[in-house]
């Protein structure tokens, strides 16, 4: 998508044995920082801080580093423990896992000399596939908005997201907003609110930050306003992506996504969950008793950063004697749920629909 007109992906490779290269998310609004990434540690650093964040690009970073780590040890051993580190790095995304043994299984046959090559052609194929799947994503997620506004016509619609499901929480396009972005290119008339979603605030500083970027409108709000917004009638749809799904309809997201869920289903308001395949935990049925909950440092609840007299300062915001809990994520049961919309297409919440999909 676009920065200043100019296009970016979340994460590129120049040819040749050059680093990785991403956009520093921790730097965003305020800062626009390419980074280079050009060993196994930095790449672990870099998802553990959220340098990069957003369960597709957590994966395609993953294929990238396992790339770059056979670079240095293409042994057995050494794809193996290159694999554990990144697979350590955030627990509760399951396009992490996914990448990793998709990238072990195309290199295990290679031989060693040409494991990192083999490597980095599977990173750069889910690149690919990713900017293709969440493209794809965004026109059958066009669709819902179309009739959204076909039963409004002359009005804007009002859709709510929470956290940051948009390009820089992929390769490209995004999940949540790639059907924001094709209804805005096809001039329906669009309004997001924007869930602040704190403790690290990825809606106010980076899907605002996108939206501003491709000169779409939309309002920050704090994250308990969504429910009131909901009762006034100013909500069409709520519309957010997935860091995993279960095989069962169930999704973990952002914390306070369930929040968001709940109020939908009491207003009567559309809740969609727009996600990849790549996502889908087919081993998991029960997300609320199985899906492990990432425990984040209790610092980024206790502080808070924002930009002053030109530079990014951090503050305080309760005392220490207090201690501060920091689940990252939450699980909206299937039953609230409205429909999944993935790049094969739109479909229930459920065990059923949702194999016929990946079966079709």
């Amino acid at each position: 998508m676009l920065i200043d007109g100019v296009h970016y992906r979340s994460i590129w490779r120049e040819p040749g044995d050059r680093p990785i290269e991403i956009i520093d998310q921790t730097r965003l609004p305020h800062d626009f920082v390419v980074r280079a990434l050009s060993d196994l540690d930095a790449v672990c650093e870099a998802i553990a801080v959220m340098r990069v964040r957003g369960a597709p690009l957590i994966g395609a970073m993953a294929a990238h580093g396992l790339a770059l780590a056979l670079e240095s040890d293409p042994t057995d051993a050494g794809l193996a423990h290159a694999g554990e580190r990144l697979a350590a790095t955030r627990p509760t995304a399951v396009n992490l896992r996914w990448a990793i043994e998709r990238v072990t299984a195309a290199v295990r046959p290679v031989a060693f000399d040409a494991r990192a090559a083999r490597a980095r052609e599977e990173a750069e194929r889910i690149c690919d596939e990713d900017v293709a799947a969440c493209e794809a994503i965004g026109v059958h997620g066009l669709e819902r908005l179309r009739e959204i506004a076909a039963r409004k016509p002359g009005e804007r619609v009002q859709l709510l997201t929470h956290c940051n499901a948009g390009w820089l929480a992929t390769v490209d396009w995004g999940t949540a907003l790639a059907p924001v972005y094709k209804a805005h290119a096809e001039g329906l008339p669009i309004h997001v609110w924007v869930d602040e979603t704190r403790p690290r605030n990825q809606g106010a500083s980076l899907t605002a930050f996108e939206l501003r970027e491709m000169g779409i409108p939309h309002t920050v709000v704090v994250d308990n306003a969504g429910g009131h917004l909901m009762q006034r009638g100013q909500v069409d749809a709520v519309l957010v992506g997935s860091d995993r799904t279960t095989a069962s309809g169930d999704v973990c997201n952002k914390i306070g996504t369930y929040l968001k869920a709940l109020a939908a289903h009491d207003t009567g308001v559309p809740f969609y969950v727009a996600l990849p395949f790549s996502t889908i935990d087919w081993e998991i049925h029960d997300g609320v008793a199985d899906i492990p909950i990432e425990e984040r440092d209790g610092e980024e609840v206790r502080t808070i950063s924002g930009h002053a007299a030109g530079d990014v300062l951090t503050v305080e915001i309760f005392d220490r004697a207090s201690p501060a809990a920091n689940p990252a994520f939450d699980v909206t049961p299937a039953r609230y749920v409205t429909a999944l919309v993935t790049e094969r297409g739109v479909c229930a919440a459920n065990r059923a629909a949702l194999a016929k999909l990946r079966d079709a």
